[in-house]
């Protein structure tokens, strides 16, 4: 601490924020992200997609060295928070990120409805397309080159085949709670001041979509597409698949996370 740095200056510095400060966080960075050009927004969501990719990747790195099993599946889910602590804390873009901060924009912003929503809907277009286009530049990085081992690789594939199979309706209430946690992660990484609290919360809140198998439009990209790419999937499984993991993953979002934290501090 400086020397001329007060107890009490310290004490102001790191106190807790209140909901409405968070808020107030939010709609800044919001305001900031919403003024990026396209050409800065792709290239921030290209990465964002193919790091997300570290997700599938540790888990399938572990299992093909522990196997399968009740404790060696926890474990391996263990590091899967990787991706998303390497996206937010690089703020790179991430969809699901962009259905807390714009939303709560639009939100607090009524005169300003429309413009707002337009620079919304060009930012979630922007990232989502990019995020994806990334999470398949992975997948070709990893399956058609010679980067991972077979046996990683076919844990990866295996990964994408049993995302997919299950019932439209499993994938969009999988993706709610996926949107609400990760949107949910954003919340609290805005209402920490410090790096290491930041990256426990995220560790936190993304093991729990990993271990639950709830499905993230584009963390879960990177495993479906590797299955696509490998011959194991047809391509119209895995849109059929994105179609409903994405709305659900938007109804969580802006449901649950951005309009109840709206409602703790609007006025009237």
């Amino acid at each position: 601490m400086p020397a001329n740095q007060t107890n009490g200056e310290l004490a102001v510095e790191t106190r807790r924020l209140i909901a409405s400060e968070i808020f107030d966080a939010a709609k800044q960075n919001a305001r900031e992200e919403l003024r990026r050009s396209v050409r800065t927004l792709a290239f921030s969501g290209l990465a964002g997609g193919l790091v997300m990719g570290l997700t599938g990747l540790s888990v399938a790195s572990l299992r093909a060295i522990l196997g399968t099993g009740t404790w060696e599946e926890l474990v391996s889910f263990l590091i899967y928070p990787i991706g998303f602590i390497a996206v937010i804390i690089g703020r790179a873009q991430l969809f699901t990120e962009n259905t807390l901060y714009p939303v709560v924009l639009v939100l607090d912003e009524p005169r300003k409805l429309r413009t707002n929503s337009v620079k919304m809907l060009r930012l979630w277009g922007v990232v989502f397309a990019a995020n994806v286009v990334g999470a398949f530049l992975f997948a070709l990085l990893a399956i058609r080159s010679a980067a991972l081992s077979p046996d990683i690789s076919s844990e990866l594939v295996k990964l994408g085949v049993e995302a997919v199979n299950h019932p439209s309706a499993h994938i969009f209430w999988s993706g709610v709670i996926g949107g609400w946690l990760i949107a949910l992660v954003a919340w609290m990484v805005t209402a920490s001041q410090w790096t290491i609290g930041q990256v426990i919360m995220i560790w936190l809140l993304a093991f729990v979509v990993g271990i639950g198998k709830f499905a993230h439009c584009i963390a879960t990209s990177g495993e479906i597409l590797s299955a696509v790419v490998s011959g194991s999937l047809a391509a119209s499984s895995y849109l059929h698949w994105l179609l409903f993991a994405t709305l659900g993953n938007i109804a969580g979002g802006v449901v649950i996370v951005s309009l109840l934290n709206y409602g703790q501090v609007a006025e009237g």
